[in-house]
């Protein structure tokens, strides 16, 4: 059919759905559902237990809850102390990545055995680049990759059987050879979409994941070691997030079901890619651009406040009256993703000669907030989420913004596979959630 035609005819049905699909807000109060599986305060149901990672936004005092600095901590380990764990001379992603899929901190031996693992897993099957990426190349790198994850399957004899054995191998695997399969998926789009030159570097067994992704996305694959060590830092503090974000419930979800790992990945990778989850940090540079284009005075915090307001008021931007990277639905007083990353960035800011730009961030940083609590009725605190700068961050390395959400994915692919071995093990039920129907009968 064709689609003009098609479209036409969904059009002309878009306000059918929306009169007989609407339920009107006060039901959900009236029946005691949480919409979207949050109360008022943000706070999520209740819905599993894990011993991978945890958030802690409130603490018990005197009885009461109270907003507390934001905690992250990964199988019992403050994400502070891991990230002072790595020293200057090491990439930790590895060492980090161990420890959440099999619960125990690695000694140096350790990881530098699963560093050589993932090393060696790091490659495609053979024609794989020809034969699947470079075919119909889309700007929508997180599609390429999910269509990729599932033809993976094709190539892996121990899908069907999905023991545990095979889980864990296929987990370590996808890891290794989620980087090729962003990287690859861009410039395959850049050469036959926006007319770019086609290189395809090989990956190096001995560099690190970091290393690797500046490695195989730059023409020269060259980078600094500043470079790859902010990338790193990254990394690690996308790669887990408590367990009851979207794409991580999505993938015990499916597994629960009996799925294979592909299927619960690319799972996760679709819902990723919404724009209220994994898009947030693209938000954040076009609304900095923005300013950037409206502010003439990047010293003048009056004129950057006034600015700010103009966009929550919706008058400015695009006008949906959010300022991006503002804000947690766990978090309160801060997010210690932020703080940890925040470190970093001032520092690669001084490399790539960017200290006006970090400067207006940290005017908006403290501005905002104040803004916000003058025009919001807020139930909590509002701070910087680890968003805010995360963008500055891969616009500094050079890396596209077609890249942002699958480098996010190449982080959080450590913690959908330790979920999902952790949803293999203590699998019990499928994962079945109640609707309870609010239609009317007809005769």
């Amino acid at each position: 059919m064709d689609q003009n035609k098609l479209s036409v005819y969904a059009q002309s049905k878009q306000e059918t759905c929306i009169s007989n699909d609407k339920i009107p807000k006060n039901l959900y109060e009236k029946y005691g559902v949480n919409c979207g599986l949050r109360d008022k305060n943000g706070k999520g149901v209740l819905t599993g237990l894990t011993r991978i990672s945890k958030i802690v936004s409130f603490k018990d005092q005197d009885g009461k809850k109270v907003p507390c600095d934001g905690e992250l901590w990964y199988r019992g380990y403050n994400i502070h102390t891991l990230i002072r764990s790595i020293s200057k001379e090491e990439y930790g992603f590895e060492k980090i990545a161990y420890l959440l899929l099999f619960g125990e901190y690695p000694d140096s031996q350790e990881t530098e055995r699963f560093s050589e693992i993932l090393g060696e897993a790091r490659e495609l099957p053979q024609n794989f680049t020809r034969d699947v990426i470079m075919k119909a190349p889309t700007k929508d790198i997180m599609n390429t990759m999910t269509r990729s994850i599932l033809t993976l399957a094709a190539y892996d004899s121990g899908t069907q059987a999905n023991t545990l054995e095979d889980n864990i191998r296929q987990a370590v695997q996808l890891i290794a050879e989620f980087p090729l399969l962003a990287v690859y998926g861009y410039h395959a789009y850049n050469h036959y979409d926006n007319n770019g030159s086609m290189y395809i570097h090989r990956p190096d067994p001995k560099l690190s994941t970091a290393e690797n992704f500046l490695r195989l996305l730059r023409p020269d694959a060259s980078y600094t070691e500043l470079e790859a060590k902010v990338l790193d830092v990254a990394l690690i503090l996308h790669m887990e997030h408590g367990g009851g974000n979207n794409s991580t419930f999505t993938t015990r979800v499916v597994t629960s079901s009996g799925s294979d790992i592909y299927s619960a990945v690319a799972a996760a990778m679709s819902s990723l890619k919404g724009p209220k989850h994994g898009g947030a940090n693209i938000k954040v540079m076009e609304m900095m651009e923005n300013i950037r284009e409206n502010v003439s005075d990047w010293k003048d915090m009056d004129m950057i406040k006034n600015y700010l307001g103009k966009i929550l008021d919706k008058e400015v931007f695009d006008k949906k009256g959010l300022i991006y990277g503002m804000g947690h639905a766990v978090y309160s007083v801060s997010d210690p993703r932020e703080r940890i990353l925040k470190e970093y960035v001032e520092k690669l800011a001084v490399e790539k000669d960017r200290e006006e730009d970090m400067n207006l961030y940290q005017a908006i940083e403290k501005l905002a907030p104040e803004i916000i609590a003058e025009k919001r009725h807020i139930y909590k605190g509002v701070s910087p989420n680890v968003d805010f700068y995360s963008g500055f961050v891969y616009d500094m390395l050079g890396i596209p913004q077609e890249l942002y959400t699958p480098l996010f994915a190449v982080a959080r692919i450590v913690g959908w596979s330790a979920h999902r071995i952790e949803e293999l093990i203590d699998m019990d039920k499928i994962i079945r959630p109640a609707y309870m129907s609010v239609m009317e009968e007809k005769e």
